[in-house]
């Protein structure tokens, strides 16, 4: 997808809207506790300020239905990008209408304006023509760097398009066009595969359509037990989705005749529930105890799946191989994470597919040893599905 970008226009003396993605969790005194999103936006917004455009930000945060709710007021984020920015940041409102725009109006170049929470407005989600056009009136280019929200054809993501001449991308949807775009056109080989996760139904897309790409693929998360019910195994009291057995059947058929190397675990974790205080132990994955669940894959497992990323020249993973939540079940998911730092500096290009697995990343203090990590859980499932993404869409080619 040859999107342009902000790279390709001036924004000198011009009114620069950009969609970015401020959905950011605050805790009970409304302080931010992880900001990254609001520093993942910094070079695009920097970029702006610094060329003289007057820059006028727009976001959504939480699930407000579309009512005026202060509880989801950006105001906070205003404060904390003007830390960041060593800038002033003045928050407006809302998000339209008059005095709104002479807000808009007022800025000089390399100032900074936040809108108020567009989601307050039950028109953004709806995606609602008036809206759109209202909004597109504050600026005269429109920049979306929002990601997480491409998967979405939302008033800000996809309505604005139509009113405005010049709709390009920002560094962050660059970035994620070119590491997930590139592993998907012409990955450099031998190209790796992890999917892990609960439910085969919710990864059946993303198979289906790396089937046509990649070389080998490893299976983590609960959804393996849906396999191995197919397979024949007893799975204890591990999560199954009967539904889904003659699918999983299919797919093993499918990778066998497109000679895909398809892995599954050999041991798993097992314990009797899922709790941080529970016994557990490896098993065989042939030899699943009665009334156990398997909460991870095993060591055994672990070490071969290392060897397989250690193997490979790009490696995209997407969905975590136990409940990486509890301790006691993270070590599947933590040994996956240091095998892709592994093959990092080994020159592999390793993609994080967002969601659970950025952060379970996080979490092994492994985050700056990836070569990506996707800003949206649900648009970087979409975009490895093959799905257009009509945030993205309607960017200027």
């Amino acid at each position: 997808m040859q999107k342009k970008s902000l790279s390709d226009i001036s924004i000198q003396g011009k009114r620069v809207l950009m969609r970015v993605d401020f959905n950011v969790p605050l805790d009970s005194s409304k302080k931010i506790t992880d900001d990254k999103r609001i520093v993942e936006s910094l070079p695009s917004i920097r970029k702006v300020v610094e060329s003289g455009g007057r820059l006028i930000l727009m976001s959504h945060l939480g699930r407000p239905k579309g009512k005026v709710n202060a509880e989801y007021s950006l105001a906070p984020v205003a404060s904390r990008l003007s830390e960041l920015l060593d800038c002033p940041v003045t928050m407006a409102k809302d998000c339209v209408g008059t005095e709104v725009m002479q807000q808009v109006l007022a800025l000089q170049d390399g100032e900074v304006l936040l809108l108020e929470n567009l989601r307050f407005h039950p028109e953004e989600e709806a995606n609602d023509a008036d809206f759109s056009r209202e909004l597109a009136s504050l600026g005269e280019v429109y920049v979306n760097d929002a990601f997480g929200t491409a998967h979405r054809a939302h008033a800000s993501t996809e309505g604005i398009t139509h009113y405005v001449q010049t709709a390009v991308a920002g560094f962050l949807i660059e970035r994620e066009l070119l590491y997930l775009g590139k592993a998907l056109q012409e990955p450099e080989r031998p190209f790796v595969a992890i999917l892990g996760g609960s439910k085969i139904s919710g990864k059946i897309d993303v198979l289906e359509n790396l089937f046509k790409k990649v070389d080998t693929v490893l299976i983590g998360g609960a959804m393996v037990f849906t396999f191995f019910k197919a397979m024949g195994y007893e799975t204890g009291n591990s999560l199954v989705e009967e539904s889904k057995i003659e699918l999983a059947l299919k797919i093993l058929e499918e990778a066998k005749a497109k000679g895909i190397k398809l892995l599954l675990p050999s041991d798993v974790i097992v314990a009797a529930e899922i709790s941080a205080t529970a016994a557990f132990h490896a098993e065989m994955v042939t030899a699943i105890p009665e009334g156990m669940i398997g909460l991870d894959i095993g060591p055994l497992t672990a070490e071969a799946y290392r060897n397989e990323i250690l193997s490979a020249r790009t490696v995209l993973w997407n969905g975590p191989m136990g409940v990486f939540e509890i301790d006691n079940f993270a070590a599947g998911t933590m040994a996956v994470a240091k095998a892709m730092a592994e093959a990092t500096a080994k020159g592999a290009t390793t993609i994080i597919g967002g969601g659970d697995s950025a952060a379970a990343v996080a979490k092994a203090g492994l985050a700056q040893e990836m070569t990506h990590i996707s800003t949206g859980g649900g648009a970087s499932l979409e975009f490895l599905e093959g799905k257009e993404l009509p945030g993205i869409a309607a960017l200027n080619d």
